[in-house]
Parts: structure tokens; C-alpha cells; sequence
């Protein structure tokens, strides 16, 4: 009895062991599916992070060029310079000298805010944080200070940043860059925003297994994907002469006191932009320090303005075109016109008496203006305006571009054409004026604007801008009678002496908008000068507006500064001397 009770008493232990290692087995089974099926992403990444190598490999940003519009050499705008990453890796830092490895990177890298060092220490004893930033874009001899100090759990990323070698000159063409929290080179406006995709090329990947000691299996799996560096973009950008007129334009802003100030030069017969200058402007170096946020703007393009005076040869071609009225046709100004209840006056309520379509627009006659608008009908004279390219986007490679607005015309009652006539109640940019002043002095063609010569991308393609037209807007024979026009302006206008030339004969008008606040308009004005030289076979478009300067009238501030630069590339150009 006895053995048959220790026998059943064994019987009954090997039952419980074997069901104890059978709950262990299905116990380790389970684990592992756990481990293997449904956590499977999680630790397989967790063994590529300490089995094999994985790094993003870093393109070259592509850089931007001016050139010299004579001889086609080209000038580095933007280009890049290394600099490091600074970062921490917490689980190698000794939580007792957080507080000193802290304070020491402080000193090193300068820092003056100290309410950075208590920061930087908390991200120092994070438990278990693989990765925190320190600080971005550090020069290599601060980099090799902090390594003398050999703190323990600081490393460097080798990268690269924006260099502007001009500075200032061409910002707000330019734009600059910011980095993102992946240290990776970011455009922000003009052509660093417009082409970033371009500029910033693919990233590629670098693969590999990794021993226990951290070295690359030899005979290991690799795989290499290269990256493409960005493209680089050549401007149509001048740089002498961006460098003289923006100069000249930052004369004028501070001489006359405005508030901003705007200049595009271009060539009418290819669209091709040969300066563009927006004030103030900014160092995209330090782009931060910026006095004001709205510099990023580039105003030749961003801001819209009611034009005022310059808009007349606009209505006029109009007329013209349709065969309306030609030069000499006469009109006898009324002195005031009164429309849908508004008075119209002319400037300092002159009155002209009998006088010719050209004197019109020497003396720039708003009751003249809104005669020849009636003569022309509203929607006729909306469909112009529409040819010209005012209400929407020329299409401008540049970040950011606005339309204007014209939707005054489609209004019915009559005061909004005839306000609209002489260049009030809608709004342009200056790029779209330089843009019709360039069809004047192109035969009627309008040609495409364009600031980008060529990009060349990584693997040696090139792709070269090639000029074309928008729209045949008015009939050569147009443009020729309003050319001598606005050639009569400018030479027998009284109010035009400081935009003429002894050896050229200008085309051009002036244009004193006043600017439109609660209630009516305000007494502060936009000052405007636009015109072509040589007028009997035009080189250059330039439009120079100031904004509110402290003066009455364009022709003592933008009529100045229009000759001064005009004068300048047509001899820089060599362009023969038409008297």
C-alpha cells in the first residue's frame, strides 16, 4: 500500500512539472508572438538603431547667380558654407554633470539669454532621451572649442547654410533660407521660396548592418541610394546695375522720407528683368534683424497701389486703338465733370479750356481722361485694361506675387470707369505697369517677364528661358502714336525738366496718386515715375515709385530718380546717342 501511494504521490509531481513546463512553454510561445507578429515593427526598428547604420545623406543646395547682362559672366548671389549641429545624447550624460555641461556650452556658445542654461540642463537629464539639440549653425572654431572641453554625450552634425556674399543687394529677389528642426535649408520668399523644391534636391540613404562594436559588417548587406544636389539658378539680374539703382532708390527714400520705395528696369523688346529693387530692404544673412517683417516683401511685385496719372496712356491707347481720337483730336475741358454725384477735378483745379488729346496727357487732364474713356465705353475700356495684364498674376517666378484689383470697372455706375480712366479707384503693381510701358515700346507686344536666365540641374541639364510674347495688346501704328506722345510729355512738359536727358528723348509720365483711407483719400500720396529710353528705338522700361514721400509731386522725387538711373544704363549699355 504504501509504495502504491508514493507511486501515485511521484505520478501526481510529474503531472504538476509537466504542466508547469507545458504553461512555461505556451507562456515563451506567446511572448514571442507577441515579440515576433504583433510588436514586430516596434523592435525591429529597435534593432536597426543598434544593428545597422541608416543616415539621410545631405544635397547641396543649388545656388543662385547675378550676371553681367553685357557679357554674360556671372556673380555668386547665394551659395553655402558649412557649419555644425550641436547636439546631446542624454543617456550618455552623468546626471550629476548635467548642471556644469550645461553652463560650459552656455559659455562656448555665446549665449546671453540665461534662462537658455536652465533649459538646455533639463533636456540634459532627460531619462532615456537618445537625441536633444544644443544649438544650430556653428562655426567650425566654436565647434573645436567645445570638443577641447571633451564633455561627455555632446556631439556635431556637419551641414551647411545660406551665404549671401552681396549682402543686401537683390533681398528682395532673393529671399533667404530658414532651417527646419530636421536641419535641412528652407526658401522662404523670392526666389529661394519660389524655387526651393529646385534649389534643395533629394536627399539619399546609406544602409548598412553594423557589428556589436559598432563597425560595418564587411561582407554585410549595404545599400546606397546618392543625393542629387539642387539646381542652380542663373538671374537675368545685372548686377552693376542692381547695385547702382537700388543705390539711387535708397538715396531718393531717405532724401524725400517715404515709407517704402519700388523699382523695375527691364528690356520691352525680351521681358528680361534687368533690376528690381524693393526698400527697405534686409541682410538675408541675418534676415531676423529686419526692422520690419514686411521687408521680406518684395513691394514691386507684393504690394498694389493705385497708380494715379501714370495710368493715363493706359486709356489713351485704348482710344487710340479703336481709332476713336487720334493726337491732335481737340477737347475742350469743362473744368470739372460731375458723375453719378461725385465731382471730378483736375490738379489744383486748373482749367485748360481747348486743347489736343496730346496736351491731355502734358498736362495730365483728368476731365480729358474721362471724356476719352466715354468716347471709348466702359466695356471696351475694361477689356483693354484686362489686354494690358492689370487685374491678374503676370507669373513672375518669385514668391509672393499679388494681381491688383480692377473689379471697379464691372461696377455700374459710371463714376468707377471715369475714376478708373485717370488711374484711381484700382490697383496695380509696379511689375504690371513696367509691363504695359514695355508693350508701348515694343510695337504693341507685350513679352512675358521673366528673372530666370537659366537653371542648371545636377547632372548637367540645362534649361535656358526663352523670351516670348503675352499678347499683341495694340497695333504698332498705336504704339508709335503714344510713344511720341509721352515723348511730348516729357519734353514740353513743364513739371519735366528733372526727368530729362540732353542726349535721349524720354517717353514717359509722372503719376501723384493720392492714397485711398476711411472715408475718402487721404493727403498722403504715391509718387511714380514710368517711361522707356531711348524712345525712337527703346533699350530700357524703368517704373520708380516712392511711397508717401514728404514732397507734392513724382516730378521733384520719382522724376529725379528715374533720369539719374536711366542715364546711367544707357551708358552703361553704350545705346548711341539719339540728339
Amino acid at each position: 500500500m504504501r509504495a502504491q501511494a508514493h507511486k501515485s504521490e511521484e505520478n501526481t509531481r510529474l503531472r504538476f512539472l509537466c504542466l508547469f513546463f507545458l504553461a512555461l512553454a505556451l507562456w515563451v510561445l506567446g511572448r514571442l508572438f507577441v515579440l515576433q507578429v504583433i510588436e514586430h515593427d516596434y523592435y525591429a526598428l529597435f534593432a536597426s538603431n543598434n544593428h545597422e547604420i541608416y543616415r539621410q545623406l545631405q544635397p547641396e543646395r543649388g545656388k543662385i547667380f547675378f550676371t553681367d547682362s553685357r557679357t554674360g559672366e556671372e556673380y555668386p548671389a547665394a551659395v553655402n558654407r558649412p557649419f555644425y549641429l550641436v547636439y546631446a545624447v542624454p543617456t550618455e550624460i552623468p546626471a550629476t554633470e548635467a548642471p556644469a555641461i550645461a553652463a560650459g556650452l552656455a559659455v562656448d556658445l555665446g549665449w546671453s539669454d540665461p534662462n537658455k542654461i536652465p533649459e538646455l540642463q533639463a533636456k540634459l537629464l532627460k531619462a532615456g532621451d537618445p537625441y536633444e539639440v544644443v544649438d544650430k549653425k556653428i562655426p567650425e572654431a566654436t565647434v573645436d572649442k567645445i570638443k577641447a572641453a571633451q564633455r561627455p554625450g555632446i556631439y556635431f552634425a556637419p551641414s551647411q547654410f545660406r551665404f549671401y556674399p552681396e549682402q543686401r543687394l537683390g533681398s528682395g529677389v532673393l529671399g533667404f533660407t530658414t532651417l527646419s528642426d530636421q536641419s535641412e535649408l528652407e526658401g522662404q520668399y523670392g526666389i529661394e521660396g519660389y524655387f526651393d523644391k529646385q534649389l534643395a534636391g533629394k536627399g539619399g540613404f546609406l544602409w548598412a548592418e553594423r557589428g556589436a562594436r559598432g563597425s560595418w559588417i564587411t561582407l554585410g548587406k549595404r545599400d546606397l541610394t546618392p543625393a542629387e544636389n539642387g539646381a542652380d539658378v542663373v538671374l537675368t539680374i545685372d548686377r552693376t546695375l542692381e547695385q547702382k539703382t537700388c543705390e539711387r532708390l535708397q538715396q531718393g527714400l531717405l532724401e524725400y522720407g517715404a515709407k517704402s520705395a519700388a523699382l523695375v528696369l527691364m528690356n520691352p523688346a525680351t521681358g528680361a528683368i534687368l533690376a528690381m529693387c524693393s526698400l527697405p530692404d534686409f541682410d538675408p544673412n541675418n534676415y531676423s534683424q529686419a526692422s520690419d517683417l514686411s521687408a521680406y516683401n518684395n513691394t514691386s511685385i507684393f504690394t498694389p497701389y493705385e497708380p494715379g496719372s501714370i495710368f493715363k496712356p493706359i486709356t489713351m491707347a485704348a482710344a487710340l486703338d479703336l481709332g476713336q481720337l487720334a493726337p491732335e483730336t481737340t477737347f475742350t475741358d469743362p473744368c470739372e465733370r460731375k458723375i453719378s454725384g461725385h465731382t471730378i477735378h483736375n490738379a489744383l483745379n486748373k482749367c485748360y479750356g481747348l486743347t489736343t488729346m496730346t496736351n491731355v496727357l502734358v498736362n495730365s487732364i483728368n476731365t480729358g481722361m474721362v471724356w476719352v474713356e466715354e468716347k471709348i465705353g466702359t466695356e471696351r475700356f475694361r477689356q483693354y485694361v484686362e489686354k494690358f495684364g492689370f487685374g491678374k498674376k503676370v507669373g513672375i517666378t518669385l514668391n509672393t506675387e499679388t494681381a491688383g484689383d480692377i473689379s471697379s470697372l464691372s461696377q455700374k455706375p459710371a463714376i468707377y470707369a471715369a475714376n478708373g480712366s485717370f488711374g484711381q479707384g484700382l490697383t496695380v503693381t509696379p511689375l504690371q505697369m513696367a509691363m504695359a510701358y514695355g508693350a508701348i515700346a515694343n510695337e504693341g507686344v507685350m513679352m512675358k517677364p521673366y528673372i530666370v536666365k537659366e537653371t542648371r540641374q545636377y547632372n548637367g541639364a540645362r534649361e535656358v528661358t526663352k523670351p516670348g510674347p503675352v499678347d499683341s495688346v495694340i497695333s504698332p501704328r498705336t504704339a508709335k502714336l503714344l510713344t511720341g506722345m509721352l515723348t511730348a510729355v516729357v519734353s514740353r512738359g513743364e513739371s519735366y525738366r528733372q526727368a530729362r536727358l540732353s542726349d535721349y528723348y524720354i517717353a514717359g509720365k509722372t503719376g501723384t496718386a493720392q492714397i485711398p483711407g476711411r472715408g475718402g483719400y487721404s493727403e498722403d500720396t504715391n509718387h511714380t515715375f514710368a517711361g522707356f529710353a531711348p524712345a525712337t528705338d527703346p533699350a530700357f522700361v524703368l517704373i520708380v515709385k516712392f511711397e508717401r514721400p514728404d514732397r507734392r509731386w513724382a516730378e521733384s522725387t520719382a522724376a529725379p530718380v528715374f533720369r539719374d538711373i536711366m542715364k546711367f544704363a544707357l551708358e552703361y549699355y553704350g545705346i548711341p546717342k539719339e540728339r
